[in-house]
């Protein structure tokens, strides 16, 4: 599917050149980060299994998402990494929750806008 365009330019300077200096104080790359950590389906599957339960250890999730201990480890130790879970430690279990409502508020709102049809593939 094409975007549709403009049939003619028409470029109001003084707008484009005010909304360029409120984008520029964005920091995309951080936002690019969070978005690409979250766009691997077991890291997504995960995260949404710490909005249903506060806490997690690891061999739970590894069953609630269907993956290896190994493979859930690895997936939480980048989400640990990009500060969006955190955990504690009690005696030899380690367990993992989100990291603040934030993280929570993403994936809820990215099944809102999925659900309503308007993601394409």
């Amino acid at each position: 599917m094409e975007a549709p365009r403009c049939e003619t330019i028409a470029i109001d300077a003084k707008r484009a050149k005010e909304i360029e200096q409120v984008v520029d104080t964005i920091p995309t790359l951080e936002i690019g980060k969070l978005f690409k950590v979250l766009s691997d389906a077991t890291r997504l599957r995960i995260a949404y299994a710490l909005t249903v339960e506060d806490e997690l250890c690891v061999c739970d999730v590894s069953a609630s998402v269907d993956c290896s201990i190994a493979t859930a480890s690895h997936h939480l130790r980048t989400l640990l990494k990009q500060g969006l879970v955190k955990y504690r430690k009690e005696g030899k279990v380690v367990y993992y929750s989100l990291d603040d409502y934030h993280v929570s508020s993403l994936v809820h709102l990215a099944m809102e806008h999925v659900n309503e049809g308007k993601a394409t593939s």
